[in-house]
């Protein structure tokens, strides 16, 4: 499938653009929802959580930003070796 650089949304050609309904339209979301799902997986644990400040919460949400990269990494680097079969 080609890859297209635009410069503006009107430079594309009407195969870019589905109506409301069209199966099509379906097809192109589901496909993105599942390319974003194969590639990204993030975790964050479920819940609510409480901090006594700002920077609290934002090393805890650093802390699963590494943790869901470290992930990605474990999977892309176990495919690479599927995929050459070490």
């Amino acid at each position: 499938m080609p890859v297209y650089k635009y410069r503006h949304v009107s430079e594309m050609d009407d195969r870019t653009w589905r109506e409301p309904g069209d199966p099509g339209l379906f097809r192109a979301i589901r496909g993105t929802w599942e390319f974003a799902r194969r590639t990204t997986r993030p975790h964050f644990p479920p819940g609510v959580y409480k901090h006594r400040s700002l920077a609290a919460a934002e090393e805890l949400r650093e802390a699963w930003k590494q943790d869901n990269f470290r992930s990605f990494r474990a999977r892309r680097t176990a495919n690479v070796k599927q995929v050459i079969g070490v």
